[in-house]
């Protein structure tokens, strides 16, 4: 073959290769094997991405898009709904808004969008109350996934995957450095504390049943490896006040490679969500926002999707009762995509063993 042509077939494939780089993991088609439910918490966690324009923390950990936060009227991608309102939705249909009702706010957000001073009282809620564990659990309520123990709080359910996971709930405890993380699987960790727990230091902590670490974060697994990247995508709630999709590293055989955690102080000298005490502009080498006390990884193990249901009238807006924290309201499908099952209303979750303390105010992120 002439060496112009080789040259010429170089370039095809290069721009090939280039192309297949280039495609956003939420854009491309399932892997094939998953679950039906890993189908459908990646495509509710994915729509809700591309809802707020996809901002999102390379593998270096560097945030390298945000385009709108919470606090903000501006509409997101679908002009359907402004940023705080959407927030709002994340509480009231996860069923979450109830159990801290008595946050200041909270009950403003229950009432229809249009009151200046109802209005005002829900963003103030927004804007001071931690939210991702609202948006995990709407993910899991919008995907159908019925026993997922749905709270305000990571750590709650946390601790029910330690307790249940091995007897059948819909995740199982296990240690991110052991278990491969795939679509549909939780990736967390905590915050806020002068000393790294990890995986066996917040093991014993709930083997001990004492207090387990209230601050926490979970990412949600949407995709594992695409088209070879070696890349693991994750996609949070209320991180940098947006849906944002971080970036990790994956070894050949598929572990997560986890950034050296960086302690921060519970007296809140130090980012809460941050990279780390020493970020500084002189040191821009050390400013990582994935350095965090990934502590545990929950697997999605077999789950039913709940089957669409009948559509029927919006139930009345009612005060919360101490407690007992209403059903969360079905959703409708995710627009266009006739694939995604709607899923039924879930059962009221379980109490934990012991009552969790109330989530403080949000700390810097």
């Amino acid at each position: 073959m002439p060496h112009r042509w080789l040259c010429a077939l170089a370039l095809v494939l290069s721009c090939l290769a280039s192309r297949a780089q280039a495609i956003e993991v939420c854009d491309a088609p399932p892997r094939f094997g998953l679950s039906p439910a890993a189908i459908a918490i990646t495509r509710a966690a994915c729509e809700e991405h591309r809802q707020w324009m996809r901002p999102f923390i390379d593998t270096q950990g560097r945030l390298a898009s945000l385009r709108v936060t919470e606090a903000e009227s501006s509409y997101l991608a679908d002009h359907g709904i402004v940023a705080w309102q959407r927030v709002a939705m994340y509480w009231r249909d996860s069923g979450t808004l109830a159990q801290i009702g008595g946050e200041p706010g909270a009950s403003s957000c229950l009432v229809p969008a249009g009151n200046r001073d109802t209005d005002n009282d829900c963003r103030a809620f927004i804007v001071d109350t931690p939210w991702s564990a609202a948006f995990v659990s709407w993910v899991m309520t919008r995907a159908g996934i019925a026993d997922f123990r749905r709270s305000p709080r990571h750590i709650d359910y946390i601790r029910t995957a330690w307790r249940d996971g091995a007897s059948g709930g819909p995740y199982r405890y296990t240690d991110p450095a052991v278990e491969k993380p795939a679509p549909g699987d939780l990736l967390c960790f905590i915050r806020n504390r002068d000393q790294v727990l990890g995986y066996a230091g917040l093991t014993a902590t709930l083997d001990r049943k004492g207090a387990a670490p209230n601050e926490s974060h979970c990412d949600i697994v949407v995709a594992a490896n695409v088209g070879g990247d070696r890349t693991l995508h994750l996609i949070g709630g209320n991180v940098f006040n947006a849906v944002t999709m971080r970036q990790l590293p994956l070894d050949r055989s598929g572990h997560v490679l986890l950034p050296v955690p960086q302690a921060v102080p519970e007296d809140g000298s130090g980012e809460a969500n941050g990279p780390g005490r020493e970020c500084t502009p002189s040191q821009a080498d050390q400013c990582n926002f994935n350095r965090q006390d990934w502590a545990v990884l929950l697997k999605l193990q077999a789950q039913t999707v709940q089957p669409p249901l009948p559509a029927s009238p919006a139930a009345p807006i009612t005060a919360p009762v101490p407690g007992l924290p209403p059903a969360p309201a079905p959703v409708a499908p995710l627009p266009n995509d006739p694939t995604q099952p709607a899923p039924a209303l879930p059962a009221t979750p379980s109490a934990p063993d012991a009552p969790a303390p109330a989530e403080p105010l949000k700390s810097p992120r």
